[in-house]
Formats: structure tokens, C-alpha cells, sequence
């Protein structure tokens, strides 16, 4: 593509493409793709100059050649699924916004008085209609309340204030309609798949394939902790499916030849050969906003609050109004009173601000599925960690191969390497890495891998059973021993290190001994995260007593507790909540998706099993654990503006009722006022919560 430099500074470049006009489509999709560079940080496309701004950090040749050798049509067969955004949502209402605005303004100065009376009564017939369908089903809401105001200033012949009453009601019902859709969009893309390979069954065998190659009538293979990428039917094998992002089942459900699977929802247990149905990314998209669409849960306490509150405050509205007309009998009076409702920026600037909460945890590589999660997290009192790949490195490295029963190291690895390979979990990671690096093939010990939820790995290699798991699994569970003769070298296993168990038949045949450091930033972290107000930090690890503790007082938590399955980490937080504890859970693993269902809100890590993903209501990047402070600093923020919009929208509106019936206002400054109000607070609600301040600054900041 040519393109043209317009200015440039240290990683920033603007530039515009050599096209004569741009369409929202290919916008969307240079968007995407410059954004899906590793050196791109920030990207916006700007359609009608076909403009964009790139902020990167990798070498500027890098960048201008990738931008020279781009093409829609190569973008689009290697983008893995087709790209949604709020581009085409966004040109169509701030059109209707500036087209209302004009109109408005082009009416009250062109067209003579008698028009914009009747162009006021033709205006006014939906708002007398909704005012009317209340008095039917005997319901006192805003909109009876708006319905009469209007009436009454056109009955009075005062068709400026009624038109102006009008014209501010239409702003804010545009301004509602766009904040939920944008919402909706927004949520169903942070919802959206993100897997750009899976695994196509061919004749030649299993061959890793990009999603975009994958069309309808192919047969795909998705394993234990795997997501399903696309609608389907089962054609062979059985299998348990969550699909409680997708339905909301709280169970697994069982899925055998002839079952349907949808996309996004995750495979459990067993290994899931399906054929596909249709392909990736529309079926998914199409279904979360409609479940979305249909569906109240992600509504956080605030916004219920505030929509309830207002239709709560109509009858106290009417009282004061005949109230006023009573005492004063004074009809100008009376109708100040009616001008004034709570409904507009009670229900507007509530959901705007959760919006702009959303939107800036997704700025700083934070996804959450909705307001009610942002609310938790602000109130979180007790936050639980796992501890691999959570508080330490996301890649922990095999310290030691410690074999027994006369087995060498290598032999031993290999067969680890073979059982840990099909799971996602970081120490499984580490010892096919290590396997690799000591150039260990281990394609001839390919068996059927069973993965035992809460327990371990199971296989059959050569007629004999082999486990691979924890101390808990392989002896309690499994009831295996250490081989005669070995007991001295099995007391003396090095301390420092996690220990990965493995068993042939029912003896021990070696340990592995992983070396998982600390993140750097992990103590700092849980000490910015006590001064944001959070008074219990726990780790959960199904580890040794003794090496959890270690870890424990290096990073600084308040409790911890060792040797725990999965359904203890879940009844753990349960009992916490139980207690009266906000809790939110922290992890990455199969074996965390129980505890992050259970907690208020789960927080996943973005590059852990695709189930730990799927399940939690927040997902951070992998990079830095700071960005849990950033996200407890917006959502406090968040709390904090909600709050003070109450006490404004309250306070202001009051006064004006107490103004009107005193006589201080006229009706049309009353109404006028009110609305203004209204929208200043809801465009303050969508302004940024909080600066650009580094992550580890963010604890030092009063909210």
C-alpha cells in the first residue's frame, strides 16, 4: 500500500493512504491488522481522511515496511476472524446527533412561530402516547411525567418550552440508545474469541491450521481445556462442555456423536472431534449480543439502583407539583415543579460512567464483561491467588530431574514431556520446554492422555499406568509408593523447588523440580493493593506446605494455604463469601475455573487455559500484575463518580423544584436547566477516571 507521512516523532507516525476514500470496512480491517503487529502499542484509523496514527516500539524501517507491503485483501485472509467494531455504530449516531442539533437550531431561527407550534404538537404524539400506555397498565414512570409536562406547556400555548422539553428528551434517549449499543459491542467484542489456529483432522493426520483456512464441512480435533472455535456437530469420541459463557449452565454437559457444540464454549474434559457448521467469529459474536441484549446480569447494583430510583421518584415529583399548585394557585408554579424529573441523568449518566470505567480498563489491557464485576472489585475486601503463573513467572524452568527405582533422567523426562504436553498449565509448559532443550523426542510414547480434573494426568505407556501430578495425587489418591531403598533420597528433596511427581504403576519413578520464581513485581504489588483498601490477601497452591510458605513470606500475602485441590480453592472463596467478604480470585489454570466461578469476580490471565479465560469475568495481559491495581484504582474511581453524580443530580434538581415553586424560575428555565444539567453530568460521566499515571504510582493516588 502507498501511503504518505504527514508528521512523525520517537515511536509516532502518522500517515495517509494513497486511497481516494476509505470505507468503514477497510478502516476497521487496517485496524486490526496494524494493531495485531507485535511492535504496534496504539493504532487509530481515521476513515474520512483515511489517516492513521501509530504508536509503536519496535525500528521504524520495521514499521514502514510492514505498512508498505500491506493490502486489504492479504489483511483480510490472514485477520482469524471477521473484525467488529464500533466504528459504524459511531458515524451513525453522531450523524443523528448533528442532524437533531441542526435541525433544532434551523427551526427556531428560519420558520415563522405558527410551524414551530405545529411542528411541536407533531413532536409531541410519542411522548403522549408512552404518557398514556402508563395511565393504561396504572404505572407511574418518567414517562407519564414527561407526557404531562409537555402537554400542559402546549396546553398553555407556551410551545418554546415544550419544544425545547422535547428536543432535550430526544438528546438524551439518542444519547441512551447509542450508550447501550455502543455498550453491548463493545462487551460482545471483549466476549469474542481469540484463537487463530486449531487442529484440522486430515488424512495425513492431525494438522495445525490458521481458523481463516477452516470453512464449513471440516472436520476440527479441540482437547481438554481447549475453546471451541466454532459451531459444529460431534462426530466422534465424548466429551464434558462448559458452556456457561454462552447459556449460563452453571454444569458441564455431556457432548457425544450427533451433539451440537457452539463456539466459545470450552472443553472440559475429554477431546472433542467435531465437524464445523459454520465458521469462526460470526455465530459467536451474533450470540453474545443477543444473550447480552436479553440479559440484566451484567447490570452492576449502581445502574439497577439508579434506573429504579427514578420511576421511584415520579409520585414525590407529582405530589410537589400539586403541592405547589395547592398552596400557591399558581399554574407556572406547579409546572416548574413537573419540568424537573431525576429519570434523565439518574439513568444516563449511571450506565456512561461504568461505559467510560470499561473502556479505560480496556485501554491498559484489561477486559471485563460488565459493570457488576467493576463494582465487586471496588468492594473487594479479600483478594486469592494462585500461585504458578500467577504471582510467579508465567514460565517456570525445570530445576532438577530427581529419578528413582533405577531410572535414568532423560528417560524420565521424556515420558513427563510426553503425559504434560496436551495441557496448557505453565509447569506443564516448563517440562516439555525442558524436554525439547535436552533435544528429547517423545512422539513414540504418544498414548491416550486422560486429564483428571482436581487430581492429575493419567496415561498408559507400554501396558502400564503412569501418573504425573501432585504429592496429594500420586500417594493419597493414587496410593503409590516410594521404591524400597529410596526413602533417604525422597526425604531429602531440594526445598527451594515445587515437585512434580511421576508414577509407573504404583511407584514413584522420579520428581521434577521446578523452579518458579517470584514476579519481580508481585511485593509491590500486594503492598499497593493493602493501601487501595484491600485488608486480606490469600494464596491458594496445591504445592507443599513447605514450599508454599516460602513463597508466601517472600511475596508478603496475609494467609495461605497449601496442598489444596481446585474444589478447595472453590470452597475456600465460598466460605469467604459466606463470612461477608467481597472476594475476587486470581488465576490462569484448568484447575483455578472452579474458584474463579466462585469468586464475586474471577480475574484471569491472558495467556492461561483457554477455560480459565472463558470463565472469569475480568482478564488481565500476562505482562505485569500492576495492572490489578490500576484496574482497583479505576473501579474506585468509578464507585466514587457514581456517587457524586447521585449527590449532584439529587442536589441540583431539587434546587430547582424548590426554585420553581417559590417562583424564582420560569417553567422553560426550570426545564432548560434541568436538561443542561443532564447532559453535563452524563458527558462528565464519560470523561477519563483516572490520569496516565504509571502503574506503580497508581497506590499513591487519594480516591
Amino acid at each position: 500500500m502507498k501511503a504518505k507521512i504527514l508528521h512523525e516523532s520517537k515511536g509516532r507516525i502518522r500517515f495517509q493512504c494513497n486511497v481516494k476514500r476509505m470505507t468503514l470496512e477497510e478502516a476497521d480491517l487496517l485496524e486490526a491488522w496494524l494493531s495485531g503487529q507485535s511492535w504496534a502499542d496504539e493504532v487509530v484509523v481515521h476513515e474520512r481522511t483515511c489517516c492513521a496514527i501509530v504508536r509503536y516500539n519496535g525500528t521504524r524501517s520495521a514499521v514502514l515496511e510492514a505498512i508498505a507491503h500491506f493490502s486489504f485483501a492479504k489483511a483480510e485472509a490472514e485477520l482469524p476472524e471477521p473484525v467488529h467494531s464500533s466504528r459504524a455504530l459511531n458515524r451513525e449516531f453522531k450523524e443523528k446527533l448533528v442532524g437533531k442539533v441542526a435541525t433544532k437550531i434551523g427551526t427556531t431561527l428560519f420558520l415563522p412561530c405558527w410551524l414551530c407550534a405545529a411542528r411541536t404538537v407533531w413532536h409531541m404524539i410519542p411522548f403522549v402516547k408512552r404518557g398514556l400506555s402508563c395511565l393504561w397498565h396504572r404505572e407511574m414512570k418518567v414517562e407519564l411525567l414527561d407526557a404531562i409536562s409537555i402537554s400542559v406547556s402546549v396546553a398553555r400555548r407556551d410551545f418554546g418550552t415544550a419544544g425545547m422539553v422535547i428536543f432535550l428528551l430526544e438528546i438524551g434517549d439518542l444519547l441512551e440508545e447509542w450508550t447501550h449499543k455502543k455498550s453491548v459491542a463493545d462487551l460482545a467484542r471483549s466476549m469474542s474469541l481469540n484463537v487463530d489456529r486449531v487442529w484440522k483432522r486430515t488424512e495425513e493426520g492431525d494438522v495445525l491450521t490458521p481458523i481463516a483456512q477452516i470453512s464449513a464441512g471440516d472436520v476440527v480435533v479441540v482437547r481438554a481445556g481447549g475453546v471451541i472455535p466454532m459451531d459444529g456437530i460431534v462426530v466422534e469420541g465424548e466429551s464434558s462442555v462448559n458452556q456457561a459463557s454462552l447459556t449460563g449452565e452453571s454444569i458441564p454437559v455431556a457432548k457425544r456423536p450427533e451433539s451440537a457444540v457452539y463456539a466459545g464454549t470450552v472443553v472440559d474434559e475429554g477431546e472433542c472431534i467435531l465437524k464445523v457448521k459454520s465458521v469462526s467469529g460470526q455465530s459467536r459474536y451474533d450470540q453474545v449480543v443477543a444473550m447480552i441484549e436479553k440479559s440484566e446480569q451484567l447490570k452492576s447494583a449502581s445502574e439497577n439502583k439508579a434506573a429504579n430510583l427514578a420511576d421511584k421518584l415520579v409520585p414525590y415529583t407529582f405530589a410537589g407539583s400539586i403541592l405547589a399548585y395547592a398552596l400557591t394557585r399558581n399554574t407556572t408554579r406547579a409546572l416548574s415543579v413537573l419540568m424537573v424529573d431525576f429519570s434523565c441523568a439518574l439513568k444516563l449518566a449511571m450506565p456512561l460512567a461504568v461505559l467510560s470505567a470499561m473502556r479505560e480498563a480496556s485501554k491498559r489491557h484489561i477486559t471485563v464483561k460488565g459493570g457488576k464485576f467493576m463494582e465487586a472489585v471496588a468492594h473487594a475486601d479479600t483478594i486469592v491467588f494462585d500461585k504458578t503463573g500467577t504471582l510467579t513467572h508465567a514460565c517456570p524452568q525445570v530445576a532438577k530431574v530427581i529419578p528413582f527405582a533405577g531410572h535414568t533422567e532423560n528417560e524420565m523426562l521424556r515420558l513427563a514431556a510426553c503425559l504434560e504436553e496436551h495441557f496448557p498449565h505453565s509447569m506443564a509448559n516448563a517440562v516439555v520446554r525442558e524436554a525439547k532443550k535436552r533435544d528429547l523426542k517423545h512422539e513414540e510414547f504418544h498414548s491416550k492422555v486422560e486429564y483428571i480434573v482436581a487430581h492429575g494426568i493419567v496415561s498408559a505407556v507400554e501396558g502400564e499406568r503412569v501418573l504425573i501430578g501432585s504429592a496429594h495425587f500420586v500417594f493419597d489418591d493414587e496410593g503409590c509408593s516410594v521404591p524400597e531403598g529410596d526413602q533417604a533420597l525422597f526425604d531429602n528433596l531440594p526445598p527451594e523447588y515445587s515437585h512434580l511427581y511421576l508414577a509407573i504403576g504404583k511407584e514413584l519413578a522420579a520428581v521434577i523440580c521446578i523452579s518458579d520464581p517470584l514476579r519481580d513485581e508481585a511485593k509491590d504489588v500486594l503492598k499497593a493493593l493493602n493501601m487501595l483498601g484491600v485488608t486480606n490477601t490469600v494464596m491458594l497452591t496445591g504445592d507443599s506446605e513447605r514450599t508454599a510458605r516460602a513463597i508466601a513470606a517472600q511475596v508478603g500475602v496475609n494467609d495461605f494455604r497449601a496442598g489444596v485441590l481446585p474444589a478447595d480453592k472453590a470452597q475456600y472463596i465460598a466460605d469467604m463469601r459466606k463470612a461477608g467478604h467481597t472476594v475476587l480470585m486470581v488465576g490462569d489454570g484448568i484447575n483455578d475455573s472452579p474458584a474463579l466461578s466462585e469468586a464475586d469476580a474471577g480475574i484471569a490471565i491472558s495467556d492461561g487455559a483457554a477455560i480459565a479465560r472463558e470463565i472469569a469475568d475480568i482478564t488481565i495481559s500476562a505482562d505485569t500484575l500492576w495492572e490489578l491495581v490500576e484496574l482497583r484504582q479505576i473501579a474506585m474511581a468509578l464507585m466514587k463518580r457514581i456517587d457524586n453524580n447521585y449527590r449532584f443530580v439529587i442536589g441540583f434538581n431539587g434546587s430547582l423544584i424548590a426554585l420553581g415553586v417559590m417562583g424564582i424560575i420560569t417553567p422553560a428555565t426550570s426545564a432548560a436547566l434541568h436538561n443542561f444539567s443532564t447532559l453535563g453530568v452524563s458527558l462528565h460521566s464519560m470523561s477519563a477516571l483516572t490520569g496516565d499515571q504509571s502503574p506503580s504510582s497508581l497506590a499513591d493516588i487519594d480516591v
